[in-house]
């Protein structure tokens, strides 16, 4: 039988009051989250820094966001692909998705506003970015625990000093009788790493190092933290940016709504020489974050079986 039983996916308890740096709990967590994030790319975070009252309101941002019409959804268009207004796509009809750049600060949730809600809607910013900021809290936590696992302690303040916020509210909706019930196609993250925390209703699936889908439950007031494509890089390939897709359940009549928190750099992503000896050569070359993204964005880039390797491979 046990060749038979999933694998379950690492969950760390950020709730734990002895969770400081310097105690045996903190390295012992720092410890896990690297082989989670290297065998299967992700883990859960049980965190209660995001109250009832703003996961509520949280909620209630978006769906009062989806309930625009899509002429004005359509407006949030950024320079950085896949930054802004996702939807109307013929092949993942029940996808819809807008983002929020530089979401951690009131002039980043100010100019989307405007452009959503031009009398403005101080409920919506303010919800936002609350959110955002305490998500962020946890990124950064984690990238603490993530460099100092591998001993790269010393980089983690510059990371986080060049590291910028892209909030992005997702809805998947129900499938209707005989539509696909693919809400979202496999895909990897282009992010460093990715939070995400969703409504009751679930479809977030992970393929795992050896090839096996998983789907992901989420307990209550926890987060999937996802290494992105840009963190693999950065570690020299040691942790996995998993696939993962969305799938509906076709019984359910219930709207899913994710809210992700990705982070990038603005600086160049680059392999610290610690990583690279004898056993593990230099596979990546330094870039700049964003134009991962821009290779994402062309023919080549959306075809590429291996996109670090074609992007940026030595």
């Amino acid at each position: 039988m046990g060749s038979l039983t999933l694998p379950k996916l690492l969950v760390v308890d950020f709730t734990k009051e002895n969770l400081k740096p310097g105690t045996t709990s903190w390295s012992s967590a720092c410890n896990d989250i690297k082989h989670a994030l290297e065998d299967h790319g992700c883990f859960i975070a049980l965190y209660d820094k995001v109250s009832s009252e703003l996961q509520k309101s949280i909620f209630r941002a978006a769906d009062e966001l989806f309930d625009l019409p899509t002429e004005t959804k359509i407006q949030n268009i950024n320079e950085k692909p896949y930054h802004g207004y996702v939807g109307q796509i013929a092949f993942v009809p029940l996808h819809e998705g807008l983002g929020i750049d530089y979401s951690t600060t009131p002039e980043g949730a100010q100019s989307f506003v405007k452009l959503m809600w031009p009398d403005g809607n101080k409920s919506f910013s303010e919800s936002s970015v609350s959110f955002s900021k305490t998500v962020a809290e946890l990124d950064q936590m984690v990238i603490r625990m993530l460099f100092e696992s591998y001993g790269v302690q010393k980089y983690s303040d510059s990371h986080t000093d060049a590291t910028t916020y892209l909030l992005r509210f997702l809805k998947y909706r129900a499938p209707e009788v005989n539509e696909t019930t693919m809400a979202f196609p496999s895909h990897t993250d282009k992010s460093f790493l990715t939070i995400l925390y969703q409504n009751q209703v679930s479809g977030l699936e992970i393929r795992t190092r050896d090839g096996e889908w998983i789907a992901v439950d989420f307990p209550p007031s926890s987060f999937v933290v996802m290494a992105g494509d840009a963190c693999k890089a950065w570690s020299n390939g040691r942790v996995l940016s998993p696939n993962h897709r969305v799938t509906m359940d076709m019984s359910g009549k219930e709207t899913r709504y994710t809210i992700a928190l990705f982070s990038f750099l603005s600086k160049m992503v680059q392999v610290p020489e610690e990583f690279v000896d004898e056993e593990h050569v230099l596979q990546f070359k330094p870039f700049v974050h964003v134009d991962l993204l821009k290779f994402y964005d062309t023919d080549n880039g959306r075809r590429s079986q291996d996109i670090l390797k074609d992007f940026c491979g030595v």
